[in-house]
């Protein structure tokens, strides 16, 4: 598979890690008794891991948004190699680690998991900027 099939893929990937956490939050609704007039307001009353697995899934749309513009770019750049598949398999480890971590309330491991993902998206669009820049 090629650097460009695995970066567009990876986006599949990162769009399950923000909504995995969300299952948890799921289960302590469902436990709760959702209520289909005021589900937001249910929020106060779950478990804390269920309210930090909520921020997980928060915190995803987020990732998400720079990860796929970094792909984005990585794919019309039409960067290849070792770098950047690796950028997108360490990127999807770090967000569904983030996710545990911060489910299971370990911060500094959280934390360190946010940098990793954020470094990878960094990476994605350095690469592509290298190699515009090479073109010219």
């Amino acid at each position: 598979m090629n650097a460009t099939a695995i970066l567009l893929y990876s986006i599949v990937g990162a769009v399950i890690t923000v909504y995995a956490p969300y299952l948890l939050v799921a289960f302590a609704r469902f436990k709760l008794g959702y209520d289909l007039s005021a589900p937001r307001a249910m929020f106060e009353r779950l478990p804390p891991y269920a309210q930090r697995a909520s921020w997980a899934h928060q915190n995803g749309f987020e990732a998400l948004s720079v990860y796929t513009a970094a792909v984005l770019v990585a794919v019309v750049t039409q960067i290849e190699g070792p770098w950047v598949v690796a950028s997108a398999i360490a990127f999807l480890v770090a967000r569904l680690l983030f996710s545990v971590f911060y489910i299971l309330d370990v911060p500094y491991l959280r934390s360190l998991m946010f940098g990793v993902a954020s470094a990878c998206s960094l990476t994605l669009f350095v690469l592509s900027l290298l190699a515009v820049h090479s073109a010219l």
